[in-house]
């Protein structure tokens, strides 16, 4: 029998034609020889593959390594070269967290506590004005009658505020002096003053009364019939300041003024018949004489008693 070469599959070499090949040779006798040859030769394939593929898998790792190692120089590099610091994930390697002795903080000092203010202090005060067209005198009083406060001076009805059913005005609870009076009871109580006629007499030829300085004169007045009260009596009496003189209660509250002429030394009041008076003005050059008329055209009113808190 002639031997025929045995024929071992290539790497590249199809397995199917192989295994016509290896038919073929066992139809003419050498299947078992070539099955030897063949075992051999597929035990040393194996190998070879083998081989092959630990070499590849350690050329695919030595390739990953490399690779890892030129992406960390190039992290390195970067970082020497860039202006701005990495920023550490570590609170002590942190930038923000770590300043200079000049920019340390210092604590701020403590708020200097200054006393509260007294709370505001305000009294409503309520009145039903009297029937009559005029200007209006309020003044505020202690519980033993005196004047501590005069409230509002010849005022126009409206500068104060309509309520509901009377007049309203505040008080805050102070003297003239501006000085916060005590708590307790008070009263406010005022003046309608009419269409009073003030006629200047001129230079006083003559010399006033003897008996004219300090005097008072009183007055009736017109009745309140919103307070069923009888006619009114009070003593009124003149002042004088440097805007000029007025007509005043003798408790002390302005009601009228008489005159604006300044520089006045005294100003005195005299009796001149049922509803008229009359006053002197003495500049120290000489003497100014007024007659007043009408002086009964005036309402009282009360509005009764306030609690100072």
């Amino acid at each position: 029998m002639t031997s025929r070469p045995l024929v071992i599959p290539g790497e590249v070499e199809e397995w199917s034609e192989w295994d016509k090949r290896h038919g073929r040779l066992c139809r003419e006798g050498s299947c078992e020889r070539v099955g030897r040859r063949t075992s051999q030769s597929l035990d040393s394939l194996e190998e070879k593959l083998i081989t092959q593929q630990t070499r590849t898998s350690l050329d695919m790792t030595t390739k990953i390594n490399f690779a890892f190692l030129v992406a960390i120089l190039a992290s390195v590099a970067t970082a020497q070269e860039s202006p701005n610091p990495v920023v550490s994930s570590t609170p002590e390697a942190s930038p923000a967290l770590s300043m200079s002795p000049e920019e340390t903080i210092t604590a701020s000092p403590a708020p200097v506590q200054t006393p509260s203010a007294l709370p505001a202090r305000s009294v409503r005060v309520s009145f039903v004005p009297p029937p009559l067209e005029g200007m209006i005198s309020l003044g505020i009083y202690d519980m033993t009658g005196k004047l501590v406060r005069v409230l509002h001076q010849e005022a126009q009805l409206n500068e104060f505020t309509i309520g509901a059913d009377a007049m309203v005005t505040q008080w805050n609870g102070k003297n003239d002096a501006g000085e916060d009076l005590p708590a307790a009871k008070y009263r406010a109580r005022g003046y309608l003053v009419g269409a009073l006629k003030v006629e200047d007499v001129g230079v006083a030829a003559d010399s006033p009364p003897q008996d004219i300085q300090g005097a008072i004169v009183k007055v009736k007045l017109m009745p309140n019939p919103l307070h069923n009260d009888k006619r009114s009596v009070i003593d009124i009496t003149a002042g004088f300041d440097g805007e000029g003189s007025y007509l005043k209660t003798a408790d002390g509250l302005p009601l009228f003024t008489v005159s604006e002429s300044p520089n006045l030394a005294r100003v005195m009041v005299a009796k001149d018949g049922e509803k008229s008076i009359q006053i002197w003005e003495d500049n120290g050059a000489g003497l100014h004489r007024f007659r007043i008329s009408n002086v009964q055209k005036m309402m009282a009113f009360d509005c009764g008693e306030l609690e100072l808190k």
